[in-house]
């Protein structure tokens, strides 16, 4: 079954016809800047155009990066505040026409990996961590997503753990990659002690193979420590395999 993908992200917002069958894109990816104000209104407008794009006015799955409840935006930890109580699930159906479900975008990645990519057959808890700007999470149990757990807001130094040990960070403070790899160990500690995962599911953009070598054998954990494997495209499966499952009976 087709449906279309779209993952919104601070600078950009992609979207991309997904085989929700085979987990694989069936059109190049479509991106647009993300709106300088990016208001509700405004990131709707964007959707719209992409719907248009590829001339779709079927179901739809969009990803927030936000916490998600019923449709309904409760925080903006990482976007304008006007979205907070929004009905995004009504907003973007309403722009675009088409049946919409929305939903935390690290959410959808960990559902595009435990589908189709790294977590795919595991079973147990298993916890998956986007690392870029900020630090996302998943967490699913025997397969099940436990939704909008946002544990990149865990405490961590007196601050959220996204603000010690994101990709962003390293970047600001011009960490080698074994200085970053040593607040990312801290930040896995803590995970594992509260959760005690099975699998660790790394993704995000420091899950490159090449950038994978320089920290890798940095880490040390309890659980088995795994890459994910779609990279870029996560956030658009993941989106469109969410909406298959909540709007096709």
């Amino acid at each position: 079954m087709e449906i279309l993908g779209i993952d919104i992200g601070g600078s950009g917002i992609k979207g991309a016809l997904v085989n929700t069958d085979t987990g694989t894109l069936t059109t190049d990816r479509f991106r647009v800047d993300t709106p300088p104000e990016a208001t509700p209104q405004a990131v709707a407008l964007v959707t719209k155009q992409i719907a248009r794009h590829f001339d779709w006015q079927g179901i739809l799955g969009c990803t927030i990066p936000a916490r998600v409840e019923h449709g309904v935006v409760h925080t903006a930890a990482n976007i304008h505040n006007d979205w907070i109580e929004t009905r995004v699930d009504d907003l973007v159906s309403s722009a675009t026409g088409c049946p919409t479900h929305c939903l935390n975008d690290a959410d959808a990645a960990g559902v595009a990996s435990i589908a189709f990519g790294a977590g795919r057959s595991r079973m147990g808890v298993v916890f998956f961590v986007t690392v870029g700007t900020g630090i996302g999470s998943a967490l699913f149990t025997d397969q099940h997503l436990v939704p909008n757990t946002e544990l990149g807001h865990l405490p961590l130094h007196g601050d959220a753990a996204e603000n010690w040990a994101s990709n962003r960070i390293r970047k600001e403070e011009n960490l080698s990659w074994e200085e970053w790899a040593g607040r990312f160990q801290e930040y896995l500690d803590l995970v594992e002690f509260l959760f005690a995962p099975d699998t660790i599911i790394v993704g995000g953009g420091v899950s490159r193979p090449e950038k994978v070598a320089l920290y890798r054998h940095c880490l040390q954990t309890q659980a088995e420590l795994v890459i994910a494997e779609l990279e870029n495209e996560a956030g658009i499966i993941g989106a469109a395999l969410s909406a298959r499952q909540q709007l096709v009976s």
